[in-house]
């Protein structure tokens, strides 16, 4: 494959494609909820939320967000558990969980002030280069490219960039590449066109090259070789693994653990249970599992239901089962926490998306367990 070694236009070009861009956004943007102020909030918010998430999908969370904390004072004075509550179903929670750490960062440091400088903004729980560049080009007009996967598409078909796409060590390539590009009287207004013609014309599959209003410098177009670009490494199939939950009832109250918050989908609760041995049952591992994370014994009642979930770098197939205490006390290994609570209160409490495949069906369980004490002194959910 022919390598690319030019990078930018003559300047006059540049103007060009810059001016045409800027005309095409104008009539041809997405009218979308964040784009409707330059509040540094608002657009942090929503740049946080489309990282990893699809922009159709984001937009109801965006606004129920926008109206549960609608400022950084309320965001700040919020528990996380509210955060995560509200943020439930969107994946990725270290993103919730670091967005709610620099809004109470903020509110202590800086009275509240989202700061307009790239070091100062860049050092922020989970403010990466993409996410500082993007803020501070929309919000304050700072001259930083955002490149994020809809950019280097554009850019490796404009030029004939060779590098991965999803090799880390090909960002500066990339990076660099926009920053020529970049138009920096309004950067916040270009890097946007740039990334609505990633998203809405020059897609993976079917780029709608009549329709792009940079064609006429497109390289690729130029020599027919649109479909192979953007270069990607193939990445190995993910793994996937075999698991069993339990759902230990008493008195119409069940058992639930919360992950640490610093682990995947830290701060969400779930009902206990782990990976399968390769030498086990399902029913053998849900009962060890349970032994283990919460120091009950336990007899399986019956098989719930089994699930699917995929997770990005890993699969997980799971029997969730029902489960009859036989003895020992609730003990968590580790700073997370448990607690026992109604069926009917689990809506309170944010779960991972895999158990909401399931906790449906625990409005018509049975309440088949001892007498026992096994959930005595904890809350109710």
């Amino acid at each position: 494959m022919a390598k690319s070694s030019v990078l930018t236009l003559p300047s006059d070009q540049t103007g060009e494609l810059q001016k045409a861009l800027s005309v095409w956004y104008q009539t041809h943007h997405r009218k979308l909820p964040w784009r409707q102020s330059r509040d540094p909030y608002r657009i942090w918010v929503s740049e946080i939320m489309l990282q990893q998430t699809q922009v159709n999908t984001v937009i109801a969370y965006f606004k129920r967000f926008m109206a549960t904390f609608p400022d950084i004072f309320r965001l700040a004075a919020a528990d996380l558990q509210a955060v995560l509550k509200c943020w439930e179903g969107m994946g990725y929670y270290a993103r919730a969980r670091n967005l709610h750490k620099a809004a109470r960062q903020l509110v202590e440091e800086a009275n509240g002030r989202i700061p307009d400088r790239w070091e100062a903004f860049r050092m922020l729980p989970g403010v990466g280069d993409y996410i500082a560049a993007a803020v501070l080009s929309i919000a304050f007009d700072k001259p930083y490219p955002a490149v994020d996967g809809n950019v280097k598409r554009v850019l490796a078909r404009l030029f004939e960039i060779d590098a991965p796409v999803n090799r880390s060590a090909s960002h500066k390539r990339f990076r660099e590449a926009a920053a020529q590009l970049l138009e920096k009287t309004d950067p916040g207004t270009f890097n946007q066109a740039v990334i609505e013609v990633g998203a809405l014309i020059c897609k993976p599959g079917s780029p709608d090259c009549g329709a792009c209003p940079i064609a006429h410098w497109c390289r690729a177009r130029r020599d027919h070789r649109v479909s192979e670009y953007p270069v990607r490494i193939k990445r190995s199939p993910v793994p996937q693994y075999h698991t069993a939950i339990g759902v230990v009832v008493k008195n119409q109250r069940v058992l639930i653990v919360r992950r640490p918050v610093e682990a995947m989908l830290g701060g969400l609760w779930e009902f206990p249970g782990g990976v399968r041995l390769s030498d086990e049952s399902a029913a053998a591992a849900c009962i060890r599992n349970i032994r283990e994370m919460v120091g009950l014994d336990i007899r399986i009642d019956y098989r719930l239901t089994t699930i699917r979930h995929a997770y990005t770098h890993f699969k997980i197939v799971a029997d969730v089962y029902v489960c009859r205490y036989t003895g020992g006390r609730v003990r968590r290994n580790g700073p997370a926490g448990d607690r026992g609570g109604s069926v009917e209160g689990l809506c309170r409490s944010p779960f991972p998306g895999s158990h909401h495949k399931f906790i449906p069906l625990l409005n018509n369980i049975d309440d088949r367990l001892s007498e026992d004490s096994a959930f005595s002194g904890m809350g109710e959910n």
